[in-house]
């Protein structure tokens, strides 16, 4: 019989997804924190939910805030890697409406599509905190970018308000209570990115939009 190894030994064989100890970590503290609450999930029953003692835990994570940091890292890195190679490297090539549309259905699949809801996590008090001020700047960057486009885009009809964009971030992360409540469907990202063109003003473009979207997804993504 082999041994979990020196630093690692588990109670039981893995059973969450993630190639390493460290993505069945925040496997585990992602569910726990979406069911539970983070406030009453303590860094032993993480360990617990893996199967490995707590001081193996410790070996990858400091404190529970170190798990908290990376796992809302990862509901907007994504997002904001594309948005940012759509925001420059579309510019002149795809029409404003198009590149808001590309980057709200990529951002709101991207959270409906992840294996655990952590958007929920966002209005958590200790998420003000100084300890996420990266999460936090990189959150207001995404949505920086999505003012931008949505300002160019109501340009482009004449519309004086440009704050279409802001409007459609708001119901990209709508997508999250959605989901929280068990309404969301495979459709709703898409309904959200729409909903977003049409308040920008391009409503009647949007069979054009929506083409001309899926194809900077293809390329960006």
């Amino acid at each position: 019989m082999t041994s979990a190894g020196p630093g690692r030994p588990r109670h039981q064989q893995p059973s969450r997804p993630g190639a390493t100890a460290r993505d069945e970590i925040l496997d585990a503290a992602a569910e726990l924190f979406t069911t539970q609450g983070y406030a009453s999930t303590s860094t032993r029953s993480i360990a617990d939910a893996v199967g490995i003692r707590q001081s193996s835990l410790y070996h990858h994570f400091k404190t529970k805030d170190d798990i908290l940091e990376d796992l809302l890292d990862g509901t907007v890195s994504g997002g904001l890697a594309f948005a940012r190679a759509v925001a420059a490297g579309a510019e002149g090539e795809a029409a404003p409406g198009s590149r808001l549309h590309a980057v709200a259905l990529y951002d709101g699949t991207q959270l409906c599509s992840a294996r655990w809801n952590l958007g929920i996590l966002y209005h958590l008090p200790e998420v003000r905190n100084e300890r996420f001020a990266r999460f936090l700047a990189d959150r207001q960057e995404l949505r920086g970018l999505y003012r931008q486009l949505g300002g160019s885009a109501a340009g482009e009809t004449g519309m004086q308000e440009a704050g279409g964009g802001d409007v459609t971030f708001r119901l990209v992360e709508s997508l999250i209570s959605l989901r929280a409540d068990g309404l969301v469907t495979g459709d709703s990202p898409l309904q959200a990115a729409d909903a977003g063109l049409v308040l920008c003003g391009r409503g009647p473009e949007l069979p054009a939009i929506r083409a001309e979207s899926a194809a900077l997804i293809a390329r960006f993504s």
